[in-house]
C-alpha cells in the first residue's frame, strides 16, 4: 500500500486537489461498493503461482545500475504464497527435519596468517568465535569472507568450464565447484587475492548459467552440498548497527551501510533462487537440510543494513514458505519473534518493511474463516507496528497488511479503527499525515454497519486534524471530502457526524492560516449544506449560541 500525496511544501503531504463543485447527495442512494482497486505494489493477489526471476543477464544490469547506491526495496512478484490452493487453517502439511540439517559437514577455509594449511571447520560452526581466532577481530561482518587463498591450497584451482565437461562427468565437477566456492575471501583489503576472488566469482556465475538453463542438474547428492555452500557464503555475525541509537533512518536521505563482498554474495543468492525454483527441486529432499536451523539463519540476516542483500533475502524467504509446507507454521513464528523485539525491546531493526511485505503475501492466502492466531497476530504484532518511531521505513507494507485483514474479516474494522486511534500521534505531524493515508485506505473497505460502530470517536479525531496548524494534516483531512465511499458513507450517517464536524469547520474557515485550508473547508461545507439543508441550520444556529455563552 503505497501512498504518496501533497503540493508544494513537504513532501509527507497529499498532492493538492483542486476544490470541485458540490455534489449534491441529499436524495442519492449509498454508492454500491465494489471491491476496490489497490492501488498499492505490495498487491500480491492478482497471481497464484511462484513466479521464476528474470533471466539473469537482466537482473546483472539492475544490480550493476544499482551497485554504488543505496536502492530501494522491490516487491515481492505479487503472489499468494500456496502450492495447492490456499493455505488452509490448521493443516499446512508435517515438519520433518530430516538428518539436522548443515550442522556437521566441513567447509575448508585458508587462513591468511598460517602457512596455507587448510583447516576443517564445521559449518554450523562458522560464528563469531571462528571468526575472532582467524583474524583477531570480534566477528566483523565486512570482513566474513575473511579467508585469503593462497595459491598452494588445494581450493585455489582453476575448474574446466562444466560445459566443456563430458555430460557424465559434470554431476563431480558441478560438486567440485560448490565445494570451491566454499572458500572465503578478505574484501575489506580491495587489492588481495584478485585472481582467486574471480577464479570463484566466474566459478558462481558459471553455475548460475549452468542451473538457469540445463535440466537434471540438481540430483540427490548436490543437496548437501549446494545447501552447506549457501550457509557458509550466508550465514554470519552482522556488525554492530553503524546508527543503533541515532536519527531513524531515511532511505532519501541516508546513505546504508554497503557489504563489501558483495561481489560474490550477489552470485551466491542468485544460485539460491535458481536452486530453489528450479523444476528439479524437491522439497522433500531438500527439508533435511532446510530445516528450523536454517531458516533462524536466515532470518537474522534481515538486519543486513545493505538493502540489496535483504531484497535478495525477501525473494528467497518468499519461496522457502511457498515450497515448504512444513516450515510455514515455524516461520510466521519466528517472524512474529522479530516483530516483538523490535516493538517491545531494540526498536531497531532494518528488515521490518521486507518481513511485512513477504507477510502480505502470507496474509493474502489465510483460508476462512480466519483463525484466533491470526486475528491475534493482527491485535497484538501488527497494530503495535504503529508506535514505533521509524514507521515511516515500513508504513507502506504495514498498511497493506492490516488492510488485507479488514477485506478478508470485516468485523476486524472496529478493533483496527480504535487501536489506530489509541495510537495516534499527538506532536509528530508527519506521522499523522500517514496515519489519515492509512485511516482512507481502511474506510475504502469498510462495510457500512462497521463504519457506524466507530464513526463517533473517529470524526472526533478527524474534526482535531481539520482544526490542526499544521496545514498538510489539516489538508489530508479535508481530503476524506473528495472520496466517493466515504462521501456516501458520510451522507447516510449525517445526523451524527455533522454536528461533529460543524465546530472544527466553521470557525477554522475563519481562523486558519493557510488559504488552500479555507478552499477545502468551504468544499466539505457546502457538501454538508447540500446533504442536509435543515440540519446544517441546526448546526449553524447551535454554534452561534454556542459562542454567544
Amino acid at each position: 500500500a503505497n501512498k504518496e500525496n501533497k503540493s508544494t511544501p513537504p513532501r509527507d503531504a497529499p498532492p493538492p486537489t483542486p476544490i470541485t463543485k458540490g455534489i449534491n447527495l441529499s436524495a442519492t442512494p449509498i454508492v454500491k461498493k465494489e471491491k476496490r482497486q489497490i492501488s498499492s505494489r505490495y498487491n500480491v493477489s492478482k497471481n497464484c503461482e511462484l513466479t521464476p526471476l528474470p533471466p539473469l543477464n537482466e537482473r546483472n544490469s539492475s544490480n550493476n545500475a544499482n551497485r554504488n547506491i543505496a536502492s530501494t526495496a522491490t516487491p515481492l512478484n505479487n503472489q499468494k504464497l500456496l502450492n495447492t490452493g490456499q493455505c488452509q487453517n490448521g493443516n499446512e502439511g508435517n515438519f520433518n527435519s530430516g538428518g539436522g540439517g548443515i550442522v556437521g559437514s566441513d567447509v575448508t577455509t585458508l587462513n591468511s596468517a598460517s602457512d596455507g594449511k587448510a583447516n576443517a571447520i564445521g559449518a554450523g560452526g562458522l560464528m563469531t568465535q571462528t571468526l575472532q581466532q582467524i583474524t583477531g577481530s570480534p566477528g566483523r561482518a565486512r570482513d566474513r569472507n575473511i579467508f585469503h587463498s593462497p595459491s598452494s591450497s588445494p581450493a585455489a584451482v582453476q575448474l574446466p568450464l562444466l560445459r566443456e565437461t563430458p555430460t557424465n562427468e559434470r554431476e563431480e565437477l558441478f560438486i567440485q565447484k560448490l565445494r570451491q566456492c566454499c572458500t572465503l575471501f578478505d574484501f575489506s583489503e580491495p587489492l588481495s587475492d584478485l585472481k582467486w576472488k574471480e577464479v570463484k566469482r566466474a566459478a558462481l556465475h558459471e553455475m548460475v548459467e549452468y542451473l538457469s538453463n540445463q535440466n537434471g542438474v540438481i540430483t540427490e547428492t548436490i543437496y548437501p552440498e549446494a545447501i552447506n555452500m549457501f550457509a557458509v557464503n550466508l550465514f554470519r555475525t552482522l556488525p554492530p548497527s553503524s546508527n543503533p541509537n541515532g536519527a531513524e533512518f531515511d532511505p532519501e536521505e541516508d546513505e546504508p551501510t554497503l557489504e563489501s563482498s558483495w561481489p560474490h554474495l550477489q552470485f551466491v543468492y542468485e544460485l539460491f533462487l535458481r536452486f530453489l525454483e528450479s523444476p528439479d527441486f524437491q522439497p522433500n529432499i531438500a527439508k533435511r537440510y532446510i530445516d528450523h536451523h536454517f531458516v533462524l539463519q536466515l532470518l537474522e540476516l534481515f538486519d543486513s543494513e545493505d538493502p540489496r542483500e535483504r531484497d535478495f533475502l525477501k525473494t528467497v524467504l518468499h519461496r522457502i514458505y511457498g515450497k515448504f509446507l512444513g516450515l510455514r507454521a515455524f516461520i510466521r513464528k519466528q517472524i512474529n519473534n522479530v516483530f516483538y523485539r523490535f516493538i517491545y525491546e531494540t526498536e531497531h531493526h532494518n528488515g521490518i518493511a521486507e518481513l511485512l511485505e513477504i507477510l502480505g503475501s502470507i496474509i493474502n492466502g489465510f483460508a476462512l474463516p480466519l483463525k484466533e492466531e491470526h486475528k491475534q497476530f493482527l491485535l497484538k504484532v501488527l497494530l503495535p507496528l504503529h508506535k514505533a518511531k521509524s514507521l515511516s521505513v515500513y508504513h507502506p507494507q504495514l498498511t497493506y497488511c492490516v488492510v488485507q485483514f479488514l477485506e478478508k474479516d470485516p468485523s476486524l474494522a472496529e478493533p483496527v479503527i480504535k487501536s489506530l486511534l489509541k495510537f495516534w500521534p499527538k506532536t509528530h505531524s508527519p506521522k499523522e499525515v500517514m496515519f489519515l493515508n492509512e485511516l482512507e485506505e481502511l474506510l475504502d473497505v469498510i462495510e457500512p454497519a462497521e463504519f457506524q460502530k466507530v464513526m463517533v470517536p473517529l470524526f472526533r479525531q478527524i474534526a482535531k486534524c481539520v482544526s490542526s496548524p499544521h496545514f498538510q494534516v489539516a489538508e489530508r483531512a479535508l481530503y476524506y471530502w473528495n472520496n466517493e465511499y466515504i462521501m456516501s458513507l458520510i451522507s447516510d450517517n449525517s445526523q451524527v457526524i455533522l454536528p461533529i464536524m460543524f465546530p472544527a469547520l466553521n470557525r477554522n474557515s475563519k481562523t486558519h492560516w493557510n488559504k488552500t485550508i479555507h478552499g477545502l473547508i468551504y468544499n466539505a461545507l457546502k457538501l454538508f449544506m447540500e446533504m442536509n439543508q435543515r440540519l446544517f441550520d441546526e448546526c449553524s444556529k447551535n454554534y452561534r449560541q454556542e459562542k454567544q455563552m
